[in-house]
């Protein structure tokens, strides 16, 4: 079996392993990749850590067995015990690779906030029907909004009458994860729809780093030094500049299903109107280490000097550079469920206030 896996911010990690399945357990281990490690027998008595372990031990329990058997004064750089322990994870899961799927780009016109819920949901269950591709979606939006996350109260995250003096319209999304207030021309916001495979042999929050690797790949091509900080957020010396959330949605007939991966990224921020509508407690910031939410956020604009056009197509080119990205479109047939699903739940005054 064959796993690869790519540590946050450092190297390519590959294991080959098989199982002794009489025994159950792991043989003939070899790990691999383009990291740096010393001393030279360091990588042997990682083999021969991994060597044994009984097949359905974690990834914490490998990389348990992987440190007890580092030799003393071992140097990993681009490499970490917890990324081998995920490789062999990943090659167990039987876990595919950005490479081996045809990517589809949309990015379309404007969408009225709710609809472009509808399509995470309509696309996201299309990919784990099988009938559409893995799918990188690039918002544009049609008008500003707060976007709360699915568990989250409606009283304790809007203040209404804010949201009102200033147009804002507040949309509850599928995915948890915090509120995100936007507007048209400041926020860059992408989905990604991909299959339950890709991220098969991954923790929850490993999930996270894995599919914000690549942005922060387009970042760091912008002169940005930025970093995935646990549990969803994409952040810099500077400051958080973008917040990720995500949704598993089950296959047809309970079969492997689809992972929705969406990021808002702050291009740039009215943060005196966002304080007016969003109710952000002091206990949330405390534990950000910040004594103002202006704080918490520091735009791209500032970043990169850049316009948001330009940001978002030096991301689009970092994408398909890696993995090769196909023009593709919204198809009639899903912009129509969208739509609907828009009108009847998005819209609606249960689905917003679920949890009031």
């Amino acid at each position: 079996m064959h796993g690869e896996y790519k540590v946050p911010g450092g190297k390519l990690v590959v294991v080959d392993v098989d199982v002794d399945v009489e025994h159950g357990v792991l043989r003939h281990a070899r790990v691999a990749g383009d990291f740096f490690l010393e001393p030279d027998e360091a990588l042997d008595a990682v083999n021969q850590a991994l060597d044994g372990a009984p097949a359905d031990t974690d990834a914490a329990g490998l990389a348990a067995r992987i440190d007890a058997a580092l030799p003393e004064g071992t140097v990993m750089y681009g490499l970490t015990s917890e990324g081998i322990a995920v490789a062999v994870r990943r090659a167990l899961a039987h876990a595919t690779d950005w490479t081996d799927y045809d990517w589809q780009l949309i990015h379309e016109g404007p969408q009225a906030p709710a609809l472009h819920m509808a399509l995470d949901e309509v696309l996201t269950a299309e990919v784990a029907a099988g009938r559409r591709p893995p799918t990188l979606r690039v918002w544009e939006w049609g008008a500003p909004a707060v976007i709360i996350g699915s568990f989250q109260s409606l009283r304790n995250e809007v203040d209404p009458e804010g949201a009102d003096r200033h147009g804002i319209e507040v949309v509850r999304r599928i995915s948890g994860g915090g509120a995100m207030f936007v507007e048209p021309g400041n926020t860059i916001t992408y989905s990604l729809s991909v299959p339950e495979a890709l991220v098969q042999g991954l923790s929850f929050q490993d999930s996270y780093a894995y599919l914000d690797d690549w942005v922060l790949g387009a970042l760091g091509d912008m002169g940005i030094n930025a970093w995935y900080q646990p549990l969803n957020d994409i952040a810099t010396d500077q400051g958080k500049i973008a917040g990720a959330a995500q949704k598993r949605i089950v296959g047809p007939d309970g079969g492997a299903g689809a992972v929705l991966h969406h990021v808002t990224m702050a291009y740039d921020i009215d943060a005196d109107k966002m304080l007016d509508v969003l109710r952000i407690g002091r206990e949330k910031l405390s534990d950000k280490g910040m004594k103002s939410a202006k704080k918490r956020v520091d735009p791209l604009r500032r970043q990169t000097g850049l316009a948001r056009e330009a940001v978002i197509a030096r991301m689009i080119d970092s994408f398909r550079l890696r993995y090769g990205l196909s023009d593709g479109n919204v198809t009639h047939e899903e912009l129509t469920r969208a739509q609907e699903l828009a009108r009847t739940k998005f819209t609606s005054p249960e689905w917003t206030a679920r949890v009031p």
